[in-house]
């Protein structure tokens, strides 16, 4: 169902004058950040394909992803510092986590006591987490100016690297999805991995307490 949004998004943008192609972009960049599904990632290669077939110009499209990138980002990280005292008071019982399992948040949480504006920094190459570091980074209430250009600088570079690609690859574009896919699930592979050997430990240690 994914890929056939995708595609039907491509399809649309096709035939749309460049400066509504610009608009696309900038809302697809920065929705992606708020609704995870949406396949902000493949939709911005395809801006590098079409800058290379001079539909659109490569800079603008670069710097709006960027920008709305960073701004959805910093909606979302608002969204955590806003509702963090609640979620801590209801735990499991809070209305955001039927969208974002708790087990992610403490683990996010986690990250960002140890690592601070690492996690940011390296937020976009972190795919299937970025919604939940950045409503971390909210909870945590990091340093707004050092959170958004730890922001920015993910977001240039990744963006950089789709747009790049795309460019590269032309008219076979499209397998950069594959990869994309490869890259996230396998990310997600091991941050799931790192989780479930956490929990094991913290159990294990907990049982050798009661012995």
């Amino acid at each position: 169902m994914l890929e056939q949004l995708t595609q039907e998004l491509i399809q649309w943008i096709r035939v749309l004058p460049p400066i509504s192609i610009y608009l696309v972009f900038f809302l697809v960049a920065y929705f992606e950040n708020i609704i995870p599904p949406i396949p902000g990632d493949i939709l911005v290669a395809f801006g590098g394909y079409l800058a290379a077939e001079n539909v659109i110009l490569f800079t603008p499209v670069f710097v709006l992803t960027t920008i709305a990138s960073v701004i959805g980002f910093m909606n979302v990280y608002w969204l955590g510092s806003h509702w963090s005292e609640q979620m801590a008071r209801h735990g499991r019982e809070f209305w955001m986590v039927r969208f974002i399992p708790l087990r992610y948040i403490e683990q996010a949480q986690e990250w960002m006591s140890r690592w601070g504006q690492g996690i940011v920094l390296a937020n976009r190459f972190l795919a299937g987490t970025r919604s939940v570091i950045s409503l971390a980074a909210g909870m945590s209430r990091t340093a707004i100016l050092k959170t958004v250009i730890s922001s920015f600088i993910s977001s240039l570079l990744w963006n950089g690297i789709l747009l790049g690609f795309g460019w590269i690859v032309h008219s076979n574009w499209k397998v950069i999805g594959h990869y994309l896919s490869i890259y996230g699930w396998t990310i997600l592979g091991l941050i799931l991995f790192v989780i479930a050997i956490r929990i094991g430990i913290y159990y294990y240690r907990k049982r050798n307490q009661f012995l």
